[in-house]
């Protein structure tokens, strides 16, 4: 067993706490990564405050990892020591149901294995990348291109396949209008892979004050939803609309901006329930959808689109000892537009 330092949740409440925990052996399908930087996403402020249901304590959260490989089992073929990986939102699956079979490992029919948070086939809570290393079986390790910055990589394993899954599945390219509802953490990237599959891209905010960004980053229009207007203006624009964002929004509202047979998909995730009306689907042949991150095959061709595009995270790199302080900020929406915890700090 190989002990590394790490920074904990020890509560709902309580501040994350520099730590050391135990990673296992490294098997014959097993790959050792020294940890370089992850990526912090709000989806670690929820679990380590036990705001999608009760947590198990300690837990190290982090599930965008970017490092470099260490050590790898005698079985493993497709890595060698000093090769640039990352590993995202999954550690297993149950490898066997349809799901899985199909390279759908995020839809796994038995319960995938999380990075963190979950307990793993031998019974053992999972720990993610707020740590030095981690141990990871080779199925789920994926390849980071030597253009994109291990730093700028990292979000890219939870935020970048987010928002790459729906718009390759929906089709974005060109020809194609493609609204992007947010532009924090999620909505940055998704705006930079669509604008590179070439679809025609508008960002929908609450307010313009972003709007700068929006257009450096590769949106072709900007609008403000707090303006009435905008709806009127836009009504029926879009062939795709990702809704990147984890508030309630008018439903209805954001549904008659779509086109003919056009898709609107959740990727944030709201607590509250949302409402709409069926008539806002019917009457135009619109769809409503939903999508989780992606498969272990998708997430590398997403790596491999975004090397070839030059694609990598607005990443503001901070120590461990500040982990805390950008939690708060990111609840304050106070970060352009993901942070990187850089794991150095942590030795």
């Amino acid at each position: 067993m190989l002990t590394v330092n790490a920074y904990a949740a020890t509560s709902a409440t309580d501040p994350l706490t520099p730590t050391t925990i135990e990673r296992r052996d490294v098997g014959p399908h097993d790959v050792l990564i020294a940890i370089k930087y992850t990526g912090i996403c709000h989806s670690d402020i929820h679990h380590a405050r036990s705001e999608w249901g009760e947590a198990t304590y300690p837990v190290v959260p982090g599930h965008e990892i970017a490092g470099v490989v260490a050590e790898v089992g005698p079985e493993v073929t497709a890595y060698v020591a000093g090769d640039r990986v990352g590993v995202g939102c999954m550690v297993d699956s149950c490898r066997e149901c349809a799901n899985c079979r199909t390279g759908r490992e995020q839809y796994c029919l038995k319960g995938n294995t999380l990075t963190y948070g979950s307990i793993g086939k031998d019974g053992t809570l999972t720990q993610g990348g707020y740590s030095t290393h981690v141990v990871v079986n080779d199925d789920f390790v994926v390849r980071i291109p030597d253009t994109i910055a291990l730093e700028e990589a990292a979000p890219l394993l939870c935020a970048g396949i987010t928002t790459y899954s729906p718009l390759a599945r929906w089709g974005a390219g060109p020809g194609k209008k493609v609204a992007v509802v947010g532009l924090g953490g999620l909505g940055h990237v998704a705006v930079k892979i669509a604008h590179a599959m070439g679809a025609e891209v508008t960002v929908l905010s609450q307010s313009l004050k972003k709007m700068d960004d929006g257009l450096r980053l590769g949106a072709d229009h900007y609008h403000a939803t707090s303006d009435p207007e905008t709806f009127e203006t836009l009504a029926g624009a879009f062939d795709l609309i990702v809704n990147t964002v984890s508030a309630v929004l008018d439903l209805d509202a954001y549904l008659g901006l779509l086109a003919v047979d056009g898709a609107m998909v959740n990727v944030g995730a709201p607590a509250e329930p949302l409402s709409l009306s069926v008539f806002s689907l019917i009457m135009q042949g619109r769809s409503y959808a939903g999508s989780l991150i992606g498969g272990i095959g998708e997430t590398q061709e997403m790596l491999d689109f975004c090397g070839e595009h030059g694609i990598g995270a607005e990443v503001e790199v901070i120590p461990a000892e500040k982990i805390n302080e950008a939690y708060e900020r990111v609840l304050a929406s106070d970060v352009r537009y993901r942070f990187a915890i850089d794991v150095s700090t942590l030795s």
